[in-house]
């Protein structure tokens, strides 16, 4: 058994789940870096992880099949014969808005809610044995404000990160006292995924409306994601179920004009 602690990061190939790897490497984890499609962003994540001291396993996998999700944690087991912490960070969406009621149908509802949801409770299922083995295990769900709020870019994910945080409480009652559960809520983050969805022109015109009306003025970047998420699976000993606001004061109303 290895010596280092054992970190899976689903999604681990760009934005927010590569920060996290990397971050999670830099304080001594081995890290499982998960990709689906983005084979040399995964790469790339890898080496990076590498060259900050941690062994690392790339493995591809779509956490929507639980065939793929317990293929990751024998991987680990195998490799380390630990997991000791899981980030549930792979997440997809449909950028259709949400007045258009035809902009989605139900392949497109159903994939979303099995990537962001299923997928979710598919790798705890599978990481369980091994993060309950260790009396310390932690569980940190990637969820989003749209969740809390009921805003977002589709029907499909609002329902499906308010969903991610039903399970993350009802995770955090049953899994306790050998591990913790708990979700970072980012409000909008300024990464490639973002850009892609939208476009160069509308994520900044969208970006600068968020800046302009959150109480601190500023939108979330990876790395600032990947803080709290590496901070909830390093520290936090007394923390669990909670729904961790990474939106810029976004949930308390707009910002208060200054004088």
């Amino acid at each position: 058994m290895s010596d280092r602690k054992v970190a899976i990061v689903t999604g681990s190939a760009t934005g927010v789940g590569a920060a996290t790897a990397l971050s999670l490497a830099n304080r001594g984890y081995n890290l499982l870096i998960n990709y689906s499609k983005s084979e040399a962003e995964a790469k790339a994540s890898l080496a990076a992880c590498q060259a900050a001291g941690a062994d690392t396993l790339l493995v591809q996998g779509d956490v929507a099949d639980d065939a793929d999700c317990r293929r990751l944690a024998l991987a680990a087991v195998d490799r380390w014969g630990r997991i000791d912490a899981l980030v549930n960070n792979a997440g997809i969406t449909s950028f259709a808005g949400v007045a258009n009621w035809e902009a989605l149908d139900t392949a497109t509802f159903e994939r979303i809610y099995g990537v962001n949801v299923i997928g979710a409770f598919q790798m705890v299922r599978a990481c369980l044995p091994q993060l309950k083995a260790g009396g310390g295990g932690s569980i940190v769900n990637v969820s989003s404000i749209a969740g809390a709020l009921g805003i977002g870019s589709s029907v499909a994910y609002i329902a499906s990160k308010g969903a991610l945080n039903a399970l993350t409480l009802h995770l955090a009652r049953t899994l306790a006292p050998e591990v913790r559960v708990n979700a970072v809520c980012p409000g909008l983050i300024s990464t490639r995924w973002f850009v892609d969805g939208v476009g160069q022109e509308k994520a900044d015109q969208i970006q600068a409306q968020f800046e302009k009306a959150v109480p601190l003025q500023t939108a979330c970047t990876a790395e600032d994601v990947a803080e709290a998420i590496v901070w909830l699976v390093t520290g936090a000993r007394t923390t669990t179920g909670e729904l961790l606001m990474l939106d810029g004061g976004m949930h308390l109303g707009r910002a208060t004009p200054r004088p």
